[in-house]
């Protein structure tokens, strides 16, 4: 991504394009469920998948660095904020289509996933249980191979369609997506595609059946996590163990910094007090990490994604 603040004449093509819809100097904070983070040079919401591919195709054309955001969790804003167009992607139109065998459900990617598995269930479909908790949209889901309880993305995608900057619009299979534990192709691949859509896989069930199976995911979520603002889990589990128990057993639980402190009931959740900057949550992620990996010898890997510019950590004061 340009470090270039989108001015002069990108700035004229942006506001030519996108007209009145087009907001300068937008904060981004209250677009992420970390509630930190600084400005766009610019932002646009767009509520359909084929004004995101026309935007996007625009801007491709143009050369202006973009970002698309949807829920805005598991991503972290740096304080300097966002260069380029900021896309918020509220695309939410699905089709339920019963007749096939399976049942599948063809939906945008600005669609919330969680709302899309209780629609599944009020029609009696199953298949997307595990979802009913997972705050982010369709695409993210797509981008990121979202999961909980059991089920992710992997297990849930017939086909996605693809906006390529090179191929154009492409439908790609599942095995295209190459998906591996909370990533895929779209999310290692330095030549940023865009999602617009995906057709997921479900099954014949009742809607008795299929909200008792939710409602049990959604107490384990309640006493298991924690509210208020957080990005969701900060760190992916390493292999044979638990990020939430490498950080406890480290006696982090309940460090803080600035606004932000690791939650006392589930140590992989960060949370912010309303008055955390993304630089106090970029600090204590740098030192759960060292911490973990001076005392266990295990590098924890994020699972939130940072944007934007981001200065070398230092090594702050803590409170516990």
């Amino acid at each position: 991504m340009s470090n270039t603040v989108v001015t002069g004449t990108w700035m004229q093509d942006l506001r030519s394009f996108f007209g009145d819809k087009l907001q300068q100097n937008a904060p981004l904070a209250g677009y992420t469920t970390a509630r930190a983070g600084g400005s766009a040079d610019a932002l646009v919401i767009l509520n359909s998948a084929q004004s995101l591919e026309e935007a996007v195709r625009f801007l491709w054309k143009r050369e202006i660095p973009f970002f698309i955001l949807g829920n805005g969790s598991n991503i972290l804003i740096s304080d300097a904020g966002l260069r380029g167009l900021v896309i918020i992607n509220r695309a939410k139109a699905y089709k339920f289509d019963s007749e096939t065998t399976p049942p599948t459900v063809w939906v945008e990617s600005g669609a919330n996933l969680g709302g899309l598995a209780r629609q599944a269930a009020i029609l009696g479909l199953s298949g997307l249980e595990w979802a009913a908790t997972v705050p982010g949209t369709i695409g993210g889901a797509v981008y990121g191979n979202a999961g909980a309880h059991n089920g992710d993305m992997q297990g849930s995608l017939v086909l996605a369609e693809i906006l390529h900057p090179v191929y154009g619009k492409e439908t790609w299979t599942n095995a295209r997506l190459a998906y591996g534990y909370r990533t895929s192709i779209l999310k290692r691949d330095t030549v940023k595609s865009v999602i617009l859509s995906a057709t997921l896989r479900l099954n014949e069930s009742t809607r008795e059946a299929v909200t008792s199976q939710m409602d049990t995911f959604t107490e384990q979520r309640r006493s298991t996590q924690p509210p208020g603002a957080s990005m969701g889990s900060m760190f992916k589990n390493p292999p044979d163990d638990y990020a939430g128990r490498l950080i406890e057993a480290a006696g982090l639980k309940g460090t803080r910094i600035g606004g932000v402190e690791i939650s006392s009931k589930h140590a992989n959740f960060f949370i912010n007090d309303d008055q955390a900057t993304a630089a106090d949550i970029w600090n204590l992620i740098q030192l759960v990490q060292r911490t973990v990996l001076d005392q266990f010898g295990v590098r924890l890997e994020l699972e939130v994604e940072p944007l934007g510019e981001w200065p070398k950590a230092s090594a702050p004061h803590t409170n516990h």
